[in-house]
């Protein structure tokens, strides 16, 4: 994540694992609003999202809400993040009504982040 090319604005990059395998690269546009800590997604009016700060080296956790649904999301550059990340996480989401957690497999390396 990175400032963006306008104030107020925030840039995500990532590369994300299809099911076939392939590395699709992918970005973001996150517009912050003064006097919120909610971030609005570009082209997406019906989404917010929340990041929330963390212990763990190469990873993210977020709040995404949009019509009709609510997810908390862990991302890490590891296949197995430290135990303690984990627990971080679950700790932030039960105290939100958090009633399952459902990690994803992961059988392969992370993709590589192309440099821009």
């Amino acid at each position: 994540m990175a400032a963006g090319s306008a104030p107020m604005q925030l840039n995500l990059r990532a590369t994300i694992r299809t099911k076939d395998g392939l590395c699709v690269p992918r970005k973001w546009i996150y517009h912050l609003t003064e006097g919120s800590t909610d971030l609005r997604t570009e082209g997406r009016p019906d989404m917010k999202t929340e990041l929330f700060s963390s212990s763990c080296p190469g990873g993210i956790m977020l709040n995404e809400t949009g019509q009709g649904y609510q997810r908390f999301l862990l991302y890490n550059r590891s296949p197995h993040p430290p135990e303690k990340c984990v627990e971080e996480f679950k700790s932030l989401t039960s105290c939100l009504d958090s009633k399952a957690f459902l990690p994803t497999p992961r059988n392969q390396e992370a993709c590589e982040l192309p440099s821009n």
